[in-house]
């Protein structure tokens, strides 16, 4: 679970990175749409979607074991929940992940293959941001889904570097704040673009 976390929080951080291109204008973003699509001849992009299509599916695979594994090691829950050592963000991982799932079906439908979107253009990317995230519903629901990446980001960052072996009361803090910080310049970055749209400062 942390070695394909190492991969899927990469892919995100690099994703929003892309994004916030829309800020450059609609050449900036197209151009990095096309480098994408035209790298390594287009089978750069499949190599890209193969990994990461195969750690979306061992990581659920690792988070489905994690869960059966847990429900056999205790059948009968507790008769009184003392939530001393848990955080909000580790409560909400195993509802997290499902809503993160869906919303990454509809985005694709919506932003890649345009089925979602009325307005999809295929190649200009710019278009079918601003397209997509004039609708009112569509932008809340990614907002919901970013700010659930946030907290699944937070709580996965600071996990996965204790499974790495990055976990010592010396730096346990800076560990937890590391973790934060990433969480939030992700889930800030992505949330940026629709409402920027919504706003009208990006059209």
């Amino acid at each position: 679970m942390a070695i394909t976390g190492v991969v899927l929080f990469g892919y995100v951080l690099g994703h929003m990175a892309g994004n916030l291109q829309v800020f450059l204008g609609p050449e900036a973003i197209n151009a990095y749409g096309k480098f994408l699509h035209e790298f390594l001849h287009g089978t750069g992009i499949w190599i890209v979607r193969v990994v990461l299509s195969a750690s979306v599916v061992l990581h659920v695979g690792a988070a489905w074991s994690l869960t059966a594994t847990s429900v056999r090691a205790r059948p009968v829950g507790y008769k009184l929940v003392a939530r001393r050592e848990s955080t909000y963000a580790s409560r909400t991982m195993r509802w997290g992940g499902p809503l993160i799932l869906l919303f990454l079906v509809y985005h694709l439908l919506d932003l890649t293959i345009g089925r979602a979107n009325p307005g999809f253009v295929p190649g200009d990317v710019y278009r079918n941001l601003v397209a997509g995230f004039q609708r009112p519903v569509v932008a809340a629901f990614y907002i919901v889904a970013m700010l659930a990446l946030a907290l699944h980001l937070q709580h996965g960052v600071w996990s996965m570097l204790q499974t790495l072996g990055a976990s010592h009361p010396r730096y346990d803090a800076w560990r937890k704040r590391a973790a934060t910080a990433f969480a939030v310049v992700v889930c800030g970055g992505f949330i940026a673009v629709p409402l920027a749209i919504l706003a009208g400062v990006v059209r």
